[in-house]
Parts: C-alpha cells; structure tokens; sequence
C-alpha cells in the first residue's frame, strides 16, 4: 500500500508544478513563465556584445564556463527602454537543452495557479502576435500574462535554438 500512496503523491506534485510559475514585470504589465523552465535568477552583469546580433539580444555572459545569450525582453516586446538598475534581474532558463537568460524589469514571485485561475489567451486576430501566450492567469486582482516561454526561445525569429527539420 505505501507504494501506492507514494506514487499518488508523486502525480499530484507533477500536477502541482506544472500549474507553478514564476512571475516577473517587465512596464506596467506582469507576466508568468513555467517554473520547470527556470534554471536560477541573477542581478544584471555586464554582458560581451556580439557583432551583428539582433538588437534584442544583449550579448553573452560566461556561466559556470557556459556561454549564455541574453535576450532583453523589453526590446523583444517593443516596450519603451528601461534604465538597468538593482532591481533588473537576469532569469536564466533551460529551454530545449539550451541556456538562454532573459532580462526583466523585477521578478515577482512564484505561484500556483489553479484551472480556475487560467483562462485560454483571447484572439486577437492578425494585429498582435499572441502565438506565445499560453493564457491569462488572475490572483486576486492581479492579471498576469502566461508566456510559452519555449514557443518564444525557439521562434526562428529570435535565431537561438536550431530549429530541427524533420
């Protein structure tokens, strides 16, 4: 019987994560990220610029003898230019077996959503590219946006993770 109990406790913390996610405000607006994508958060360092790069990506740092591009999700989103200070974060995450950081405006916190409290992403037809909202997720007052943060690192047009063709 323990076997049973144990292996029930292991579905329910499995159902548990999955509807985990860290929260993060990048302006006025806050949004949420998987936490099983979420490697560690960092104060913002300076980064080595790379030539020719998109704008939106900062440039590289040296983590632990790995190189991490960091994409500043500010400029990603077109949202108006931050000044960097000591509450600007670098979340770094592992999407697809890949290292990649991103920088926000503050992180928030960690919560737990329940079904009740996500709602599917509203159609917004061709003028917003809602492609990478998983959903909408309300605490209390808080709305929050649900990022797939995977389906956005591996956009061909941020150019970070190979796409594989099959």
């Amino acid at each position: 019987m323990a076997t049973t109990g144990a292996a029930e406790s292991a579905d329910i913390a499995v159902g548990h994560m999955a509807n985990e996610f860290l929260t993060f405000r990048l302006g006025k607006e806050e949004y949420g990220i998987e936490i099983l994508k979420v490697q560690e958060i960092r104060g913002y360092d300076a980064v080595t610029h790379i030539a020719n790069a998109p704008e939106f990506i900062k440039g590289v740092v040296n983590l632990r003898g790995i190189i991490v591009p960091i994409v500043d999700m500010r400029i990603k989103f077109q949202l108006e230019k931050a000044d960097y200070d000591q509450f600007t974060v670098v979340i770094i995450l592992n999407v697809t077996g890949r290292v990649v950081g991103i920088v926000v405006d503050a992180v928030s916190d960690v919560i737990n959503l329940g079904a009740e409290q996500m709602r599917p992403a509203p159609e917004f037809g061709a003028t917003i590219n809602a492609e990478y909202i998983m959903g909408l997720g309300t605490v209390g007052e808080r709305m929050l946006i649900l990022m797939d943060i995977e389906k956005l690192m591996s956009s061909s047009d941020m150019g970070l993770i190979e796409q594989i063709a099959h």
